[in-house]
């Protein structure tokens, strides 16, 4: 239908004014809301360049949620994620940072609340039988008690921002098993590397019970692990805390590529 010249640019002024005019082969505008939560391996503990600001929270300027978020054009973004982090802390310390205009969340959550610090400790420090034993002692916690705690952040995560994707990130493995590497022996590495999957695989099932999206980085770290040769983590170093984390390598070539590939983004909110 022809309509008189008039209706068409009255018609045109009132599309123009409500912000529905979309002309073929545009899209409207579209941003991204980003919230980045978690522990240490989301704040970037161990790949250095740390926000003074952030205190012992030690989130860095190489952490993989800044690097997303620089890649990408987000309408808010906000990295809240802090080192020693356990999904207690991140219930009553980091959710006020989601609402209901939240778009996108990553967290990666679990690893402190199993005592991994702890067991590392034991192993880098005792023998295979005491690595053995932290690791098995927190491997059943794994199994009996850290589910439900999973499953209550993310039941609290997705009250406080219900319309977001919500993508959850794993821990790797932290060694490649080889014959001669200086350090730790096989056994206490052979053990560790169970303990990350029985972590990943606690929080996989979790993630699944929620609906959220689960990210597996060990595919993204397979080569690039401890005694590899191209190791994307710090191994034993000074302070402590630092040791066993992925390094800027790892946030940018393992972690970075694991959101990136699970985010869900409209086209025309990426730069």
């Amino acid at each position: 239908m022809r309509l008189p010249r008039p209706c068409l640019l009255t018609f045109g002024a009132a599309a123009f004014a409500a912000g529905s005019l979309t002309w073929p082969g545009t899209a409207s505008a579209a941003t991204t809301n980003y919230v980045a939560l978690g522990d240490s391996y989301s704040s970037g503990t161990g790949a250095g360049d740390y926000d003074p600001a952030s205190g012992a929270c030690n989130r860095s300027a190489n952490a993989y949620p800044k690097l997303w978020a620089a890649a990408h054009a987000t309408g808010s973004f906000k990295f809240v994620a802090c080192s020693g982090a356990t999904t207690t802390t991140v219930a009553d310390g980091q959710l006020g940072a989601l609402g209901s205009s939240t778009t996108l969340v990553s967290i990666s959550v679990g690893g402190n609340d199993a005592g991994f610090s702890d067991v590392m400790l034991t192993c880098v420090l005792q023998s295979d039988s005491a690595c053995v034993t932290a690791v098995n002692k927190a491997k059943t916690y794994m199994k009996n008690t850290l589910p439900g705690k999973l499953d209550s952040v993310y039941t609290k995560i997705r009250s406080k921002a219900p319309s977001a994707q919500v993508v959850v990130l794993g821990y790797p493995r932290l060694y490649k098993i080889v014959d001669v590497c200086v350090g730790l022996s096989n056994t206490k590495r052979t053990a560790l590397n169970g303990a990350a999957d029985a972590l990943d695989s606690a929080i996989a099932s979790a993630v699944g019970r929620a609906g959220f999206t689960w990210s597996d980085v060990r595919d993204e770290f397979s080569g690039h692990e401890l005694c590899s040769g191209e190791d994307w983590l710090n191994s034993v170093t000074v302070p402590f805390e630092s040791s066993y984390h992925p390094t800027a390598k790892g946030h940018r070539g393992g972690y970075l590529p694991a959101l990136s590939g699970s985010a869900k983004v409209p086209v025309h909110a990426q730069t």
